[in-house]
């Protein structure tokens, strides 16, 4: 066997293999894309207390979940689907050019607004959903993950007990300012309306939330206070 015949057949080898890949992720990405909305749903869902498997959760958002919006940074509506905004690029833009999305939903004559928030942890990058009462400021649910945090710490933020503290939490405080949920080391105070207790070990991806927080809210203001003076 010859070098040239070698090198020949290893290079048909690689092309056929390249082809075969991109035909693969081409005849996937809708499936993807599919399963990708569907989490999302669920994510929005699980916020208002309603939990949903893949079979189910498209009904139940379209049953839920009663309009969607996107607002600017004065917190007017502007065209665009909320549903298709990707708020990796948007927190790219300066905060006057962001598009935002929101969500409103109706649980038995009970109104939540959601909103989506994108950040960073100590691996990779960190996400959620935080659903409000009525009043804007009180956290009604809260659902986070994550990319690559370290299982066991920065990790928990996507478990149950670290995302229940934050129900019943606010982001204004009495006299009207905004005062957004910090994440804290060693313990919140007990009765701190905008302070829950950090994960043990697991710093950084608390400081993460904590900014996630401020920095993902802070754009909404705008609209939240529109609202609440209507």
């Amino acid at each position: 066997m010859t070098n040239r015949y070698v090198f020949m057949y290893a290079s048909v080898m690689v092309v056929v293999v390249a082809l075969v890949l991109s035909l693969a992720a081409t005849l996937l990405k809708p499936l993807q894309e599919k399963n990708m909305r569907i989490e999302k749903m669920q994510n929005i869902l699980s916020t208002i207390g309603i939990t949903a498997n893949r079979t189910e959760a498209i009904d139940l958002y379209e049953q839920y979940v009663k309009e969607s919006k996107v607002l600017n940074n004065s917190g007017e509506q502007v065209d665009g689907d909320a549903f298709e905004i990707n708020l990796q690029d948007e927190n790219r833009k300066p905060a006057d050019e962001r598009q935002l999305p929101l969500y409103i939903a109706d649980v038995d004559g009970r109104i939540f607004y959601i909103v989506p928030l994108r950040g960073t942890g100590l691996w990779g990058p960190i996400w959620g959903y935080l659903s409000f009462n009525e009043d804007l400021s009180t956290i009604a649910g809260a659902n986070f993950d994550h990319a690559s945090e370290t299982p066991g710490l920065g990790a928990e933020i996507a478990d149950a007990p670290f995302q229940e503290q934050f129900l019943g939490k606010k982001i204004f405080d009495n006299s009207g300012e905004f005062k957004p949920v910090v994440v804290v080391k060693g313990g919140a105070q007990p009765n701190d309306n905008h302070a829950v207790d950090g994960i043990s070990g697991g710093t950084i991806t608390s400081n993460g939330v904590t900014a996630m927080l401020r920095n993902g809210l802070e754009v909404y203001k705008p609209y939240f206070k529109n609202q609440k003076s209507i």
